[in-house]
């Protein structure tokens, strides 16, 4: 009797360890889509990046009130950034108000401490893109040597906020 029970026990065990049938219906075989259109995987059917082109500003033109206020925002947000004697917190928030929320989030964990700079030492020059309405690079000086700061806006009367300052190549 025992015979018997221990063949049962091993039949219960390797049936246990098998694999399912499969009861899925099998795929539908493959079709051919012919597209109405031509794909276009970017603006004017152009390459993405690296290496693309730059879309067009879909209406937001440069102008000089624009260079004006992302030069301001620029010196102003450097200012700000420029001030390693403050404590943690209140630089962080005195800054936030200049940053993109991604910004904002990167620069949280910043030790002001660390920035070599203290001042702001001459106007802020820009870098424009007659092509790109959204988005700017302005050269700032101050007594460390001179920042690169990354403007963005989301409209032609957005705000600019900054995006990264980029120190001094040493």
């Amino acid at each position: 009797m025992k015979k018997p029970l221990a063949l049962i026990a091993v039949a219960l065990l390797c049936a246990a360890c098998a694999p399912a049938a499969n009861t899925a219906p099998a795929p539908a075989e493959p079709t051919t889509v012919t597209p109405s259109a031509p794909v276009s995987l970017s603006a004017s059917s152009g390459p993405q990046a690296p290496g693309g082109t730059v879309p067009a500003t879909i209406g937001i033109t440069w102008d000089q009130a624009s260079k004006d206020r992302a030069a301001d925002i620029a010196e102003k947000a450097m200012a700000d950034f420029a001030r390693p004697a403050m404590g943690e917190k209140q630089w962080a928030n005195d800054l936030a108000r200049w940053l993109t929320p991604q910004a904002t989030a990167d620069y949280s964990a910043v030790d002001p401490a660390n920035i070599p700079a203290n001042r702001v030492t001459g106007p802020a020059t820009l870098s424009v893109d007659e092509a790109n309405g959204y988005g700017v690079t302005a050269a700032v000086p101050t007594n460390a040597g001179t920042y690169i700061v990354q403007l963005l806006r989301t409209g032609k009367d957005a705000p600019w906020k900054v995006n990264r300052f980029t120190p001094p190549a040493s």
